[in-house]
């Protein structure tokens, strides 16, 4: 799924930085780049940690998943703050694109997830639903 998800937000990608870029100037586009890179590497990280502690055991998965997500959380806080002061970091662009980039793609990925489910002895359409 994680997979799926950055395959889908890299389209978007140009968007979202020409956009920031025509708000904000080169700072912005800067910025909304830095945040997109932020939640793929967020999704990519997610699917890793799960991955690894499936294969292992249930308790860990649930262990993972739980305490993953804060450390994920907690990794997102330190790459927004270590770069906050910088010179070509327009925060308002930076935490638009973050906060929308994680809502876009869970939900798109949620409509997916729930098409498959719903017709459990169909593949979803290809063209995404």
């Amino acid at each position: 799924m994680a997979g799926d998800m950055i395959r889908r937000g890299l389209p978007v990608a140009p968007v979202l930085v020409a956009v920031a870029g025509l708000i904000w100037g080169l700072d912005g586009a800067f910025s909304a780049a830095y945040g997109l890179a932020i939640v793929l590497a967020n999704f990519a990280l997610a699917a890793a940690l799960l991955s690894w502690a499936g294969r292992r055991s249930v308790a860990l998965l649930m262990g993972v998943a739980l305490f993953g997500y804060v450390f994920r959380l907690a990794l997102v806080t330190v790459a927004v703050l270590a770069v906050k002061d910088l010179a070509w970091v327009e925060l308002v662009p930076l935490g638009l694109t973050i906060v929308v980039t994680h809502l876009g793609l869970l939900f798109w990925e949620t409509n997916r997830v729930s098409a498959s489910l719903a017709f459990p002895g169909l593949k979803p359409d290809q063209r995404g639903v």
